[in-house]
């Protein structure tokens, strides 16, 4: 097992999770890592259950191969109200284990932020993993939806409702735990009022002490 450091967050939806995430990545200058991306990964290489094994065995640069095209994937992913109203599906098993086995040899190769992707459950055994989980109160979460789609309360109150659901339904498929259970993370951080920088300082703040002591 590397050292390198994984942070997974989890979190509710409107809490601007992917902003908070992108800052932490940026403070602790790592990658970020989420579903569509990895949709674009497995896109670019083809990839398969078997395919990342072969393409790190039988193409040494294939690290440097990815990491040009992380650098133009990212310039898309931080399109405004990038995944704004992504619902995630339930994928097959196999589809899953791809993905899973994906960011396990990522995160062999370097530290990274991983969003999404029941990351908290891929790493519960990884000493070098904190797992974060983000809250806020409704009126909070609305008025960050309501404001970033330009819709009204009753509808950002509903699409709240359907991708926590989904999100939950996706959890609850792979990993047989609720993504609310406290137990599964290192850190449960209420963002209400927060500022997406501010919240990252904080996260990052508790990675440094728990695992990067002086």
């Amino acid at each position: 097992m590397s050292d390198n450091i994984i942070i997974t967050i989890g979190r509710e939806f409107g809490t601007g999770g992917r902003r908070i995430a992108s800052e932490l990545a940026d403070k602790l200058g790592v990658k970020l890592y989420d579903k569509k991306l990895l949709e674009e990964l497995k896109q670019r290489y083809n990839l398969t259950t078997d395919e990342m094994d072969r393409i790190r065995a039988h193409k040494p640069n294939w690290w440097d191969d990815f990491s040009r095209f992380y650098q133009q994937a990212q310039a898309w992913a931080n399109r405004p109200y990038y995944d704004a109203v992504y619902v995630p599906q339930v994928t097959s098993q196999l589809l899953y284990e791809e993905e899973e086995r994906i960011l396990t040899a990522l995160a062999e190769k370097e530290s990274c932020v991983i969003l999404g992707r029941t990351g908290f459950h891929i790493f519960r055994d990884n000493p070098n993993a904190f797992k974060v989980f983000l809250i806020a109160d409704r009126a909070f979460r609305r008025d960050n939806v309501a404001r970033r789609l330009n819709i009204n309360d009753g509808s950002a109150d509903a699409l709240i409702d359907k991708v926590d659901r989904a999100r939950e339904t996706f959890t609850l498929t792979f990993s047989e735990k609720s993504r609310y259970d406290a137990r599964n993370y290192d850190l449960v951080l209420n963002v209400t009022g927060l500022q997406p920088d501010k919240a990252a300082t904080l996260i990052a703040d508790c990675v440094t002490n728990k695992l990067m002591p002086r």
